[in-house]
């Protein structure tokens, strides 16, 4: 006897063999094929094609064959989709079945009984739009060709926004959509027969849309310019209308100069690339603005253009209020904000916020928005590539359309260390100190918002320091006064720019202070080689000066207390530095030459005077005296014998040696001095001839 639990399991088994007798019996029957003759532009294959879908429920590998047979030919198979035409005749009637087969058994689909003269199916018809109106559509079918003539004709149409398709019969090649809503695009397909056959598949789907009206809106233009030069580079770039009402044909660029205004249409199709670039989103003129004051561009369709939209150079000049750019930035999006000035411009029309690639071409990468004088904010959606300079600026745009710049910045999507300094050396050389010249990394190379550069400096008594320098300005070279050396020292020096993301690699030089005493020695060398030089020179220079003046009659200083140590000192090289402090400087006085035509001119109370043999020298009450006459002097006496000029003139006297002398003597005494010892006018007269 049977227990619970074995009746239990039984019963399960029943209730599951018919679903089990199933999956591993024959297939289900595939669907009736669908079979024709297909045709193109000139001629009818000569093979049928048969079509069907798959047995319900295939969960097992399946083969499919194709079977046919004529009302006198025997059956045939196909393991393709194709029936060979030249089997049977023409007009012999065909039944046409699907065999599915699996290792469990076979199933047959239904049969389908047709004449292969009924089963002709053309290519689908080519669909136009008419040039007069644009809801009117034109075919044309191959019926013709075919030797058959037109048969019916199905139009659908549906709106862009429209999912279900619209039915319409249609004949004679063309159909009007009569009720059609303005400024709506249409999308469109027909599909036809012949008089005889099957209905060709559907066409490809033609949009047309009314363009009943000039486009609508204004375009949004803005200028590509270099913001570190006002008025070179600038080209002119602007947004695509969206297509609303009709496509864009042309659009038309006018520049406005002092003398001149230029004006230029490009087709949008046959544009010259060269000149003006369109995308999907925008469009670029490349021409430069540099001596343009203003430039307009419009939109033009079939039926008008839009009003047009101007703007004018970018204008120069600095904003005292500079605002500061706040920028947030990924891979995908790019957030810029600034604080407004309390005090806005009465013109003040709104602002202009771009970003563009640093270093890219003219088009790339580069994007704007508009926003009015209350917005602080811009938000842009993108592709923001990794380690890539963005350089986005903030202009103000005037009532009149005036452009200024105001402020600029460099944004990152994502950051890391920057490259090496390219060239870092010692343009000059001290004992104490050294200046140090490198090249800042480019921009391109900066991967990240630079923050300093960095400077070490090592030297070999242990001592070791680090400087921080800024990285503005970007200029080409900058240079750093590195002080606090030793001299004849040698010394280790590295430098490295700092981002944001952290330092990048060391860039090195080794070089060694001048030694000073070597320096100091040298200096006082030469110093004192210029001032032996320049004594050289001006002993030259004295000692000329008194041969020539010695050719006239004048006293001789050997007999002065000052010259003759005036002399004792210029013997000596360097008995000038030694003067006697006892002794104060001599007094030098003028002396005034009074010269005549002749002797005769001469008046007697001069003459007078010189026999008398005195004369007053200088303002000091110096007297020169001699008791010995100019006859009484020895003839055999030679005036160039140097005791005759000592004998001659031992009575010379300074102001220092005699004190006690007053006006009068002086007086007497300077007719004496000038009758002896001082040239007359004659001999003056010779020395200047």
């Amino acid at each position: 006897m049977a227990t619970l639990q074995t009746r239990c399991l039984l019963s399960i088994f029943l209730v599951n063999l018919p679903k089990c007798v199933i999956l591993r019996g024959a297939p289900a029957p595939p669907a009736p094929p669908f079979c024709y003759i297909p045709c193109d532009t000139t001629r009818c294959f000569q093979h049928i094609k048969c079509e069907w879908s798959p047995s319900p429920g295939d969960q097992i590998p399946t083969n499919y064959s194709l079977h046919w047979k004529g009302t006198i030919s025997n059956e045939q198979t196909s393991l393709n989709n194709m029936i060979d035409r030249r089997g049977f005749r023409h007009h012999e009637e065909l039944r046409v079945w699907v065999q599915a087969k699996t290792q469990h058994g076979s199933a047959k689909s239904p049969e389908v009984v047709f004449y292969p003269a009924h089963i002709i199916r053309p290519p689908p018809p080519n669909i136009t739009q008419n040039q007069d109106d644009a809801f009117i559509i034109l075919w044309r079918t191959v019926c013709r060709d075919l030797d058959f003539s037109v048969g019916k004709c199905s139009v659908q149409y549906r709106t862009e926004a429209d999912q279900d398709w619209h039915e319409e019969e249609g004949s004679y090649g063309s159909y009007p959509i009569e009720e059609h809503q303005l400024c709506t695009a249409y999308n469109i397909r027909v599909r036809c027969a012949c008089n005889r056959g099957l209905t060709s598949d559907w066409s490809a789907i033609l949009t047309i849309q009314d363009n009943q009206k000039p486009p609508e809106g204004e375009i949004d233009v803005w200028s590509d310019c270099d913001v570190s030069h006002a008025n070179t580079g600038c080209f002119i770039t602007w947004k695509r209308l969206p297509v609303t009402c009709g496509s864009i044909l042309e659009y038309e660029i006018t520049l406005v100069s002092s003398n001149t205004m230029n004006s230029t249409k490009f087709n949008v199709s046959s544009a010259n690339p060269k000149k003006i670039i369109c995308d999907e989103v925008q469009c670029h003129y490349n021409t430069s603005l540099e001596r343009s004051r203003f430039v307009s561009v419009s939109a033009y369709n079939a039926y008008g253009a839009t009003r047009p939209s101007y703007l004018k150079r970018l204008g120069s000049g600095k904003e005292e209020n500079k605002p500061t750019l706040h920028i947030e930035m990924n891979a995908e999006n790019l957030t810029v904000s600034w604080k407004q000035s309390s005090q806005l411009a009465d013109n003040l029309k709104g602002y202009v916020v771009q970003y563009k690639q640093f270093g890219s071409d003219l088009g790339h990468s580069f994007d704007w928005a508009k926003l009015n004088k209350s917005q602080t904010t811009a938000f842009f959606r993108g592709q923001f590539k990794n380690y890539t300079a963005y350089q986005v600026s903030l202009f103000t745009l005037s009532n009149s359309n005036e452009v200024r710049h105001i402020s600029s910045a460099l944004g990152y999507s994502l950051q890391k260390v920057p490259s090496n300094v390219p060239s870092f050396k010692v343009s000059s050389l001290g004992d104490r100190h050294v200046t140090l010249q490198w090249e800042p990394v480019p921009i391109l190379q900066q991967y990240g918002l630079m923050q300093y550069y960095e400077i070490g400096v090592a030297g070999q008594n242990g001592t070791y320091n680090v400087y921080n320098l800024s990285a503005l300005p970007q200029d080409k070279y900058q240079t750093f006064l590195l002080g606090d050396l030793s001299p004849g020292q040698v010394y280790d020096t590295w430098i490295r720019a700092v981002n944001a993301a952290g330092p990048g690699e060391k860039t090195t030089r080794r070089f060694t202070t001048k030694d000073s005493e070597r320096f100091g020695f040298l200096s006082v060398l030469l110093i004192l080689s210029f001032c032996i030089a320049g004594l050289f020179f001006f002993c030259r220079f004295a000692s000329a000066k008194r041969h020539n003046v010695c050719g006239s009659k004048v006293p001789d200083p050997n007999n002065s207390q000052i010259f003759r140590e005036i002399k004792l000192q210029t013997s000596d090289s360097m008995a000038w530095i030694c003067i006697p402090f006892s002794e104060p400087h001599p007094t030098m006085s003028l002396l005034e030459i009074v010269t005549s035509k002749s002797p005769q001119d001469v008046p007697s109370d001069t003459e007078e005077q010189f026999r008398d043999g005195s004369l007053l020298l200088g303002s000091q009450g110096t007297v020169m005296e001699d008791p010995v006459k100019e006859d009484s002097a020895p003839e055999e006496c030679d005036q160039k014998d140097d005791r005759c000029k000592t004998e001659a003139y031992r009575k010379i006297v300074d102001s220092d040696e005699e004190t006690n002398m007053n006006s009068s003597d002086e007086e007497q005494d300077m007719s004496g001095y000038e009758r002896h010892f001082m040239p007359t006018a004659i001999d003056m007269l010779e020395v200047s001839g």
